[in-house]
């Protein structure tokens, strides 16, 4: 725009002297002895404007030659940027894609050849990082240690070092290192909001509970964690920080929460397990309750339904309000019939518990159910259940027919000890009563007497194990074919053999 204005005031001045010089026909004189020189006036005022002119060029001209230098260094200067950031641009984008050694490669050449110091900073440190990815720390410790002498007095440079430095050593599990770079970020301001999340990890992997108790804090009033996870690291660092006080530092650290985190299912655990070994079973029945009433959780429920007889009543009273609220709840219910059978109620913890059987099928109250009816003498019934309980943990592997079990070598094992087994005694009646297994190929050295050899009274416990094997048909698959206490083998998967 500038171009066509100025141009269009040179072609009006042109115009205008034109329209003056027809008008004028004088003439211009230069005397300059021994010479005289007559222009037109028209023919002087061309000369001075060209005169001008060519003077103008001449001086730009010369002007340019003199900056020639300047403008070369100018050149090279901006060249070298434009190589440096195309390096750099291409190391990041291999990093993004996860090609570490090639973006090792590109940063490399950012090193070598840069004389910008931020540029040598920003290569180092994302070599380091490439490095870090590709496991090789001994180069990314040279890269650091580059990024943190080229960084020198600058503080902006020295904290960016600082903060990947560290962040690089807590995924090593280095937090004693991190957290020495750390702390004096936080200690400066605590808006180093990335910092201060980098020193939360390195407290929960010191396991330092009131550092992370306190950060989590800070970081959810800022914003910047997320609630579910802040709500997460508050509960373990609380239930941590209970644990350590005990009896003596709770109301201390009980004062410090707030009332939505004594609800929390770890912390009220917690809190609540100390009050009882205190003896005040009353307090840490409220703190159960209030944070039962919150959410029911089953781990909740479980510390519920243990109490001493005389709070029976108290607490199944409580317990029939939030069955009230929630019906198909099988874990209140299984709490419940725990608590019917502290208080020697069996009518009514059966129902419940059968009750919570139905719901869900679990191995406590199969348990449960278990030792209600051992405790009425009911024993087919016990060991059904606790046949169930035992095949909820898990079902035992079905062993090819085809193979035999090698025998166990029981010798080299610290926890056997050498017995003297009692001899049983002749003409007792067999009750049915499951015995334990027993090991053939183990045997017992008896004490000798001063008068009789060794040798002899091993003889005599080969003899006996020799004799016990021989009358059992049944050890010729099996090394050990014995019933297992309470369980029906008949309806296991390694039964004995059909039509034999």
């Amino acid at each position: 725009m500038r171009t066509w204005f100025w141009t269009l005031v040179v072609f009006v001045a042109a115009v205008a002297l034109a329209l003056v010089l027809r008008d004028h026909s004088g003439n211009v004189v230069i005397v300059a002895q021994p010479w005289r020189i007559e222009l037109s006036l028209t023919l002087a005022v061309l000369l001075l404007v060209a005169t001008f002119v060519i003077l103008h060029f001449l001086l730009r001209v010369f002007y340019w030659l003199g900056s020639r230098p300047e403008r070369f260094r100018s050149w090279r200067s901006r060249r070298s940027v434009r190589r440096d950031q195309e390096s750099l641009e291409s190391g990041w984008i291999n990093v993004l894609e996860g090609r570490y050694g090639n973006a090792d490669k590109d940063f490399g050449r950012v090193l070598n050849r840069t004389r910008s110091e931020k540029r040598k900073v920003l290569a180092a440190l994302a070599s380091a990082h490439a490095n870090h990815h590709l496991g090789e720390f001994g180069q990314r410790d040279k890269a650091l240690a580059l990024a943190r002498q080229a960084a020198g007095d600058d503080i902006r440079l020295r904290e960016a070092w600082a903060i990947v430095a560290a962040e690089m050593y807590l995924d090593q599990n280095r937090p004693q290192d991190a957290l020495a770079l750390l702390q004096p970020l936080q200690d400066a301001s605590s808006r180093y909001l990335h910092a201060t999340r980098l020193l939360l990890r390195a407290h929960r992997q010191l396991n330092n509970h009131d550092r992370v108790y306190d950060l989590t804090r800070l970081l959810l009033r800022r914003g910047v964690i997320d609630k579910a996870e802040a709500s997460q690291l508050i509960e373990v660092a609380g239930a941590a920080r209970l644990h350590t006080a005990g009896a003596k530092g709770f109301k201390a650290i009980w004062g410090d929460l707030k009332a939505e985190e004594r609800t929390m299912p770890e912390i009220a655990l917690a809190a609540a397990a100390i009050q009882a070994g205190e003896g005040n079973h009353d307090e840490a029945s409220r703190i159960l309750e209030a944070a039962i009433s919150v959410k029911p959780d089953p781990r909740l429920l479980s510390a519920y339904s243990q109490c001493p007889p005389q709070h029976v009543s108290r607490r199944l009273a409580k317990a029939e309000e939030w069955l009230k609220r929630h019906p198909d709840d099988a874990a209140l219910l299984a709490a419940m019939g725990n608590l019917c059978l502290t208080g020697q109620l069996w009518g009514p913890g059966e129902l419940y518990l059968k009750r919570s059987m139905a719901l869900r099928n679990d191995m406590r109250v199969h348990a449960l159910l278990g030792n209600l009816y051992d405790r009425l003498g009911r024993r087919d019934e016990a060991m059904r259940h606790w046949r169930l309980a035992a095949g909820v943990v898990g079902v035992l592997p079905v062993l090819p027919r085809n193979h035999f079990l090698p025998a166990a070598d029981t010798r080299g094992d610290p926890t056997l000890i050498d017995v003297e087994i009692p001899a049983e005694p002749s003409g007792q009646p067999d009750t049915g009563t499951p015995v334990a297994a027993s090991a053939v190929d183990y045997v017992v050295e008896e004490s000798h007497s001063p008068g009789q050899p060794q040798g002899s009274a091993g003889a005599e416990a080969r003899k006996e194990v020799e004799s016990t094997v021989s009358d059992n048909s049944g050890l010729d698959e099996f090394f050990d074919s014995a019933p297992i206490p309470g369980v029906d083998v008949s309806q296991t998967s390694d039964g004995p053999r059909r039509g034999h």
